[in-house]
């Protein structure tokens, strides 16, 4: 018997860190956004008690993948000893701040849940999602959502109102370590304004909310493939367009019925092979 989800892939439409815990876990203040790139997770039950993973698309080893560490982490929660195989088919660019790894464990879990029958509640399929990656909580929950602390603290929001989203891939990239020491090390002259931005979502003011699209990670690390993705983005008159989580992806987002979308997508293609076009969704499925 196996059970198959999609976990889609997130935007970060605000991100700022406001602290550091004793830790040493950055505390952040952002709104997420669910959009319909996903990957799809796959779990089936085998003899035995063995975890087993085949990852197509991820040459990460399988004790260091998400996917793997979540249904380790959900069989020591509910305290199950059971045998599953995972299969995970990426389509979700990786190391380009748009949670695929994140949404892997996320679709595991949700997955094993229902493989298994244990009924777990979200917050506790969050629990178990925080021990595995501080973005897994807010990929179980999906939609659009207003993210604090470390990634724990999830708010459903007013979804996204309908729109066309371009996001391109540079080919150079930053790991999350690196993004976070250079926002530490730099003086940040521009923070989003998450207040202004969840009263226009709750208005479904698509306008309002991208004049607040501020990523502190975009001006720390100063890409320069960034940079070039999204000056020419510009040229296509986008309601907004940053770079998203601790990069390296840019995202350039469209009013529904603009044109500019198409000719954005195909100017960027010529030299961003990474290139798409996709819309606000509202979680796994």
């Amino acid at each position: 018997m196996s059970v198959s989800f999609l976990a889609p892939a997130k935007i970060n439409l605000t991100l700022d860190v406001v602290g550091t815990r004793e830790d040493g876990y950055h505390l952040l203040e952002s709104i997420f956004q669910s959009v319909n790139v996903y990957d799809v997770v796959t779990v089936r039950r085998r003899l035995g008690r063995r975890i087993t993973l085949t990852a197509h698309g991820c040459d990460c080893p399988v004790e260091k993948n998400t996917a793997y560490k979540a249904a380790v982490a959900f069989m020591a929660y509910t305290g199950l000893k059971r045998g599953v195989h995972i299969t995970v088919n990426k389509h979700i660019p990786q190391q380009a701040g748009m949670g695929g790894g994140s949404a892997d464990a996320a679709g595991v879990l949700v997955a094993l849940d229902h493989l298994f029958k244990t009924n777990l509640t979200e917050e506790q399929l969050c629990e178990i999602g925080l021990s595995v990656g501080a973005d897994v909580p807010f990929c179980i929950v999906g939609g659009t959502a207003y993210v604090t602390g470390i990634g724990e603290e999830v708010t459903p929001l007013r979804p996204l109102p309908d729109c066309q989203i371009v996001v391109a891939q540079p080919a150079e990239g930053i790991s999350t370590k690196e993004a976070y020491a250079a926002v530490d090390n730099a003086v940040i002259l521009a923070r989003p304004d998450n207040r202004s931005a969840m009263t226009a979502l709750e208005q479904g003011d698509l306008y309002g909310v991208c004049q607040q699209a501020v990523n502190v990670f975009e001006s720390a690390t100063e890409l320069a493939g960034v940079a070039d993705i999204r000056r020419r983005m510009e040229q296509y008159s986008p309601l907004c367009s940053q770079m998203t989580g601790s990069g390296s992806c840019v995202f350039a987002i469209f009013e529904e019925d603009d044109p500019n979308a198409e000719a954005c997508l195909d100017d960027l293609c010529r030299d961003y092979p990474n290139t798409f076009l996709c819309y606000p969704c509202r979680g796994i499925i």
